[in-house]
């Protein structure tokens, strides 16, 4: 299920180098939005957002010239608040948080594109974050900690099965532990991400697209 998103068609200006790649794009993004433009470079880009002011940019992170987070920054210093997704090769979560930390609304992988970059737009669209999963989690930063905070692989599997309503019975249950691991587990996640509640537990897995039902969870070893 997709989430809620503005009836009208948002107005895209895409940018990606790699000419059949974007033509790929072109094909998936065109039934939901309007294609104001296709770019191949960092300059082209900044010029296509300055003359159609898009509701949405989905560009690539590394172009020639120059790259896609230079461009954002460069529209925010000049006061364009335009939402960026950016879709790209690169699954270095120091580069995600990054790219999330100058201000872009979505980091979707591109060997996980396709529903998934509409989804993200999807969920940029009604006023959020979207992160591709398997990075979402490492990426999160607790405010005023001053440093990343990362979670393991298990404790991700922990925040899946939480924001998917189990208890921790349930989920010790899954994971094959006991219930004291599993409140361990989910007590770590709740400081690294500076929640209180299971409710704010939650709504943070769901700010970054680690919402069960929306995306694929990891396997459980």
């Amino acid at each position: 299920m997709m989430p809620e998103m503005p009836a009208d068609r948002p107005r895209v200006v895409l940018a990606d180098d790699h000419r059949l790649v974007a033509e790929g794009l072109q094909r998936l993004l065109e039934d939901e939005c309007e294609l104001v433009a296709c770019v191949s470079s960092g300059t082209a880009l900044l010029e296509a957002v300055h003359q159609y002011a898009p509701d949405l940019v989905v560009t690539d992170l590394s172009m020639p010239d120059r790259n896609g987070l230079s461009v954002m920054r460069e529209l925010r210093a000049a006061g364009v608040q335009v939402p960026f997704v950016f879709l790209t090769m690169h699954a270095e979560p120091t580069l995600a948080e990054q790219a999330l930390r100058a201000g872009a609304s979505a980091y979707v992988l591109k060997s996980s594109a396709g529903e998934e970059l509409l989804r993200a737009i999807h969920v940029v669209r009604s006023g959020r974050t979207y992160i591709t999963p398997t990075l979402g989690a490492r990426v999160i930063a607790a405010p005023g900690r001053g440093q990343k905070q990362e979670l393991t692989d298990k404790q991700m599997q922990v925040l899946q099965l939480v924001s998917a309503g189990l208890r921790s019975k349930q989920i010790a249950a899954e994971l094959g532990v006991s219930v004291r691991t599993v409140e361990s587990h989910k007590y770590a996640i709740m400081q690294a991400l500076d929640v209180h509640s299971t409710l704010e537990l939650v709504r943070k897995a769901d700010e970054y697209g680690l919402t069960p039902g929306l995306h694929a969870s990891r396997p459980i070893p």
